[in-house]
């Protein structure tokens, strides 16, 4: 097991984690915020008492762009059976946006407050009279100066973490404090320091990685069996790629729906081209619909009783079992509970996995310097 709540399988690879572990107790021993931010040390720059006001409401609309957004969607997504409130998520430009006659309390994301994505869709959605908190660095910016012309809450994004390393930080939790959810639950960095096994897990799934790129092997897809983590799993895709695609380096990372794409890209994955390894991702549900006894034939009457979650789990396990069978390179999660104390040792997880892969790969994991590149490109054409 990784932890009491996650089920692990780890790669079938072992080489020399030493160089890793070293790299490990660097990180965790080094005053970075974001390393700050997985642990119950961190101070927020809100308080439960300034959101308050707002927990009244039950429409909440989230506007911002990557990493603004990715984590509370995938936080929203998850947990949703513990969530009473609606968050609808504006996270892309679109041509034509819906008219909508909901009272909204309106997030406004943005770390340097000067996206042009993020203020183009501020401009045309909110409106006058409505509630908004704007999440930004505190510093001279269009979005610090409209929160405050606006005489909106404001909250200080941490100016030493990037957007898709905030999740854990004010620009993840202060949505989590308005879903009705426990920030606190989601610091497990306290607690997995002192569990060996995630530790040992953490840095032979490095290893192994390191193996699969020196082995020309970039795609690493995810075969997803949880509807509700396809966010969780579209914010890890901006974090290992965005955080290791430098330097002609990097690993792509695909998500694939199961078991839809059993009937698309899976002849693919079994019998096509060699150059990927696989994480399998699936939640064990106690709720699941069950199949309807009187419409089933004498040929399918294995299914009498049984429940959609059955049919997904017994899927998954064959897909396994055909992968290990073709020696083709996979990990597997199997989440026993879902909750904030689960989601949070995930997003420690893969953090810091990604910040381990960073080092060993002498990259710097916290800049992205050629999206700048089309931002500065973006804003020279339209002014």
């Amino acid at each position: 097991m990784l932890t009491k709540s996650i089920n692990f399988t780890n790669f079938k690879i072992k080489k020399s984690t030493k160089k890793i572990n070293k790299h490990l107790s660097s990180i965790l021993s080094e005053k970075n915020s974001v390393i700050e931010s997985l642990s119950t040390n961190y101070k927020n720059s809100f308080t439960k008492k300034s959101l308050k006001k707002f927990k009244s409401f039950l429409n909440f609309r989230m506007i911002g762009m990557g990493g603004s957004t990715l984590g509370s969607q995938a936080i929203y997504d998850f947990l949703n059976h513990k969530i009473k409130k609606n968050f609808y998520f504006i996270d892309n430009l679109k041509k034509k946006q819906k008219k909508d006659t909901k009272k909204f309390v309106n997030l406004i994301v943005s770390k340097s407050g000067n996206t042009i994505e993020t203020i183009a869709n501020t401009n045309i959605l909110i409106k006058k009279n409505e509630k908004n908190i704007f999440i930004t660095e505190n510093k001279n910016n269009y979005l610090h100066n409209l929160a405050q012309k606006l005489k909106a809450e404001v909250i200080h994004h941490n100016n030493f973490i990037g957007g898709r390393y905030s999740v854990l930080s004010e620009v993840g939790m202060a949505p989590a404090e308005l879903m009705g959810l426990n920030p606190k639950k989601f610091r497990q960095l306290n607690q997995l320091i002192k569990n060996k096994n995630f530790f040992e897990t953490l840095i032979t799934n490095v290893s192994s990685t390191l193996f699969f790129i020196n082995k020309k092997k970039f795609n690493s897809i995810i075969i997803n069996y949880d509807e509700n983590s396809e966010n969780l799993f579209k914010w890890y895709q901006q974090l290992i790629a965005e955080s290791l695609g430098k330097k002609k380096k990097g690993i792509l990372p695909i998500i694939s729906t199961m078991p839809k794409d059993n009937h698309s890209v899976m002849q693919l994955y079994l019998d096509g081209f060699q150059n990927n390894f696989f994480t399998f991702f699936y939640v064990k549900e106690k709720k699941s619909q069950i199949i309807n006894n009187t419409n089933l034939s004498l040929s399918f009457k294995f299914l009498k009783n049984k429940k959609i979650s059955d049919i997904i789990f017994a899927q998954k396990k064959a897909t396994e079992n055909v992968f290990r069978k073709k020696n083709i390179p996979y990990r597997s999660f199997e989440i026993i509970k879902r909750d904030e104390k689960t989601l949070g040792e995930l997003f420690c997880f893969f953090i810091l996995e990604t910040i381990l892969l960073g080092r060993m790969l002498n990259l710097n994991p916290f800049n992205q310097p050629s999206v700048e590149l089309i931002k500065k490109e973006t804003l020279n054409l339209l002014i």
